[in-house]
């Protein structure tokens, strides 16, 4: 009998800290990484690129199946660059745009059935830390730990705001907390997928916590799940 990949899940809201901590993990136990918000960026992307509207259900699902996407490791150990058509457009498809683009498409069924079997076949071995909105939830049902990480709106926008000045970027922190409001909103109640909890998913709340001290709560929850850390 095939053995059966080991999934660990990681999903909650955008500035939660899902991604680092999945960075983090799946560097920590020698796991693959799937980053499922970096494709409905490049989906959002892809569509203003082809001149796809984003009301247009069917020419997104069309496009979500068959977009010439990759992720390609780096020898650094940083975070892999997200590949469209060639192009790296790993900073791209973090702007702000982009994410309330990515946001609007990923509320149409047709989208995520396509983009469906594209974030199951991440799951290889050694195994996969996955980080999205429903990755518990719908895309792996049988994970072996499931975590829901969230934050306050208004830490979130924070860590949004003081990212955004770093590039240089003129950005109102009032703003930013209204958009994450919004976001979390939409995502919330879409009639597909909602951004919800797993029902056998552990809730972590990251507001005023560290790295460190987020990343070893997750820690303690995937080894008590019977994941072993390499030694």
């Amino acid at each position: 009998m095939e053995k059966k990949v080991p999934v660990i899940t990681i999903d909650g809201p955008s500035g939660s800290g899902k991604g680092t901590i999945c960075q983090l993990l799946a560097a920590r136990l020698g796991y693959h990484y799937l980053d499922s918000g970096a494709l409905y960026r490049l989906l959002a992307l892809a569509a203003k690129r082809h001149g796809v509207a984003f009301d247009n259900v069917e020419s997104l699902a069309v496009l979500a199946a068959h977009m010439d996407i990759s992720f390609r490791t780096q020898d650094n150990g940083d975070a892999p660059r997200v590949m469209l058509e060639g192009e790296d457009v790993s900073s791209l498809i973090r702007t702000e745009s982009v994410g309330t683009e990515a946001s609007l498409v990923a509320a149409f069924p047709e989208v995520r059935t396509a983009l469906l079997q594209r974030q199951r076949a991440f799951a290889v071995m050694p195994g996969l830390v996955a980080d999205g909105r429903d990755m518990g939830t719908v895309v792996f049902t049988d994970a072996d730990a499931k975590i829901f990480l969230t934050a306050s709106p208004e830490e979130r926008a924070e860590r949004r705001y003081n990212q955004l000045i770093d590039k240089g970027e003129s950005v109102s922190l009032a703003a930013l907390v209204e958009r994450v409001r919004k976001r979390d909103e939409r995502d919330m109640n879409r009639k597909v997928s909602p951004m919800v909890p797993a029902a056998n998913a552990i809730l972590l709340d990251s507001t005023g916590m560290s790295i460190d001290e987020v990343l070893q709560k997750v820690v303690d929850h995937v080894t008590a799940n019977g994941i072993d850390l390499p030694q």
